[in-house]
């Protein structure tokens, strides 16, 4: 059995992201630990992503809401532990989820958690960063060099131009798109990979073929939450 750390703001994260990796470690066996900043109440996910974003759509599948839901009874996730307080060395594997609404900020850029994602990566144990997760691994500066992929810019730029009408930046956590960001850390020996063109087709549990991950060495990223179920198995391959 494995123990996979899993950091997380106090709120605004991907459903699909968190709930889907989590299900398929716990049900292969394996043991999950969240943390978040100060460690003293269960973190929430970004609400419009369980009722539907804009006319009940754009939000998560049904599965990964009741994975989700089951997510919100266990232990582990009720009662996280502080960033601070989280001894990397004792997780044999990283997670790196990602999120787009403005909650995401806390995670995205505390200092205290980049310097763990840090430490965790100079162990050279497996990790994975998908969607917006490769921007705080860019932020920790353990993208250089490396072949990564995170959410493209036409996916960003697509989801901001039909909603922004009614939610305004809801899908701009920042002014830089996030593979502006990643690129940018990257170095001249790194490369980003887009990965197949897609908008609306997902991976589920038991159909990959519209999902897509990109391994390099120990570390695992993936584009979207249509990449979610994927992301997992690649990641409890390298366990």
């Amino acid at each position: 059995m494995a123990t996979i750390w899993m950091p997380l703001p106090d709120r605004d994260f991907d459903v699909t992201e968190v709930a889907v990796p989590w299900k398929l470690f716990t049900r292969a066996g394996h043991r999950v630990v969240f943390t978040t900043e100060r460690g003293d109440a269960p973190p929430a996910a970004d609400p419009l992503l369980l009722t539907g974003v804009l006319f009940g759509q754009l939000g998560a599948e049904p599965e990964p809401i009741a994975f989700y839901r089951e997510l919100e009874q266990a232990p582990e996730f009720r009662q996280p532990r502080a960033w601070g307080d989280a001894n990397v060395a004792e997780f044999d594997a990283m997670v790196l989820a990602g999120g787009h609404a403005p909650g995401m900020r806390q995670y995205l850029g505390s200092a205290e958690l980049q310097q763990k994602v840090r430490d965790f990566v100079a162990l050279d144990r497996p990790w994975g960063a998908i969607c917006h997760g490769p921007v705080l691994a860019a932020r920790a500066g353990v993208l250089q060099g490396r072949k990564t992929t995170c959410l493209p810019a036409y996916m960003e730029r697509t989801a901001y131009w039909l909603t922004a009408w009614k939610l305004g930046r809801y899908y701009r956590t920042y002014p830089l798109y996030v593979q502006a960001e990643v690129r940018a850390a990257l170095g001249e020996t790194g490369a980003f990979v887009r990965g197949p063109w897609n908008l609306t087709t997902r991976g589920t549990d038991g159909d990959d073929r519209a999902a897509f991950v990109l391994q390099d060495g120990k570390y695992v990223s993936a584009r979207w939450p249509g990449d979610a179920y994927l992301f997992a198995k690649r990641l409890m391959e390298l366990l």
